[in-house]
């Protein structure tokens, strides 16, 4: 494996254990969410590059243009579930409770 691939490799793990094991805060987990697409986006676009391939260019910005959507649907959330709780806790937002 050459460092290249286990950088990836260790950025995306190291993304999905934060998200495992730090969820406090709802910024938190959508920090996570978003260094994981980021970490996925960057070998599919030096892919991409690699092969010389133009059907497969507009792959990463499509990634791109949906991580962008999660990451504007995730702020809308924190917004709105700082205004009814109070804070972003994830603790506090308990589907069983109105």
């Amino acid at each position: 494996m050459s460092p290249l691939h286990f950088s990836f490799y260790s950025a995306f793990m190291f993304s999905s254990l934060g998200l495992a094991f730090h969820r406090t805060h709802l910024i938190s987990a959508l920090l996570c969410l978003e260094s994981m697409m980021l970490s996925l986006f960057i070998p599919l676009s030096i892919w991409s590059v690699e092969n010389q391939t133009p059907s497969f260019t507009l792959v990463p910005i499509l990634m791109l243009a949906f991580s962008a959507c999660e990451a504007s649907t995730g702020l809308a959330m924190l917004v709105a579930s700082t205004r009814t709780h109070g804070s972003d806790h994830l603790h506090n937002l308990n589907l069983l409770q109105c």
